[in-house]
């Protein structure tokens, strides 16, 4: 059986949760720490888990211990890891989900050789359609990756890259909700414009994403030939795709993309 501790039952914790206890594979044994008496509460009354505000008990004896705080309290939980009897009777790992922090400031901040996995984890794991990235740390081994690919995958599909590769994965798929939910608006937007009420121009948009996105991953095409069946010669496809290009599409995607990436890298620099 394995003992998973979350630590911390914001959004991404809870999601994280919920995604395990539905999918039934793991976290028959799960506990989480919340030191916010509200919030402890309402996910004990909801998912009907053991919570607590002690973090060296949950983590003693848990396989997984899943940090799921904020950046900024990343410390606050470390100290009284590190303090704890962590790593001593059990092949255990701790898998952070906070956005930035590298592997090596939380290895040194855990007892010797502690293994620890970075992932980049983005908002549609919500709805457990995630796309979690993971980044082994030093003393992570194969079979912790393997703990931590099946937990991570109750809440959507997992990819595995070096660390190095990170503030790009966090500028493509860490901050691209933002980017599709930016097109989604734009094009409700014009569809209102040319006279739709706002309620339909919404469900047209947002079916169209949902569809083309299921076509897009079952097809086995690319999203290149997709367009291009689409897109009959001299047609109001060619038109609209005409004027994107045009607005230089690519381009800002490019400048946003690598935008983000330097973001992500500056962000990362000042934590360690």
């Amino acid at each position: 059986m394995t003992r998973i501790a979350v630590i911390g039952g914001g959004r991404i914790g809870e999601a994280l949760i919920a995604g395990l206890l539905e999918s039934g594979r793991l976290a028959k044994d799960l506990v989480v720490v919340e030191t916010r008496r509200e919030r402890s509460h309402q996910i004990a009354d909801r998912f009907r888990v053991r919570v607590t505000d002690d973090l060296a008990d949950a983590a003693v004896g848990a396989d997984l211990l899943v940090i799921a705080v904020k950046p900024a309290d990343v410390e606050a939980v470390l100290a009284p890891l590190g303090k704890a009897e962590v790593g001593s009777d059990r092949d255990q790992v701790l898998l952070s989900l906070a956005a930035g922090v590298p592997t090596a400031r939380l290895e040194g901040r855990l007892p010797a050789g502690f293994p620890v996995v970075r992932v980049m984890p983005n908002t549609p794991m919500l709805v457990g359609q995630g796309m979690s990235v993971i980044a082994p740390g030093r003393y992570a081994r194969p079979q912790h990756l393997e703990l931590v690919t099946e937990v991570l995958a109750a809440v959507g599909k997992v990819v595995t890259v070096a660390e190095t590769q990170m503030d790009a994965v966090t500028a493509v798929s860490g901050s691209g909700p933002a980017y599709f939910f930016l097109v989604v608006e734009a094009m409700v937007e014009a569809g209102v414009g040319l006279g739709l009420t706002r309620d339909v121009a919404t469900e047209l948009v947002v079916q169209t994403m949902v569809g083309s996105a299921a076509l897009l991953d079952g097809s086995g095409q690319t999203a290149a030939e997709l367009r291009a069946a689409v897109t009959s010669p001299a047609g109001t496809t060619a038109a609209a795709v005409r004027e994107l290009e045009r607005g230089g599409l690519r381009s800002a995607f490019l400048e946003a993309l690598y935008a983000a990436k330097q973001r992500s890298a500056e962000q990362g620099a000042s934590v360690e």
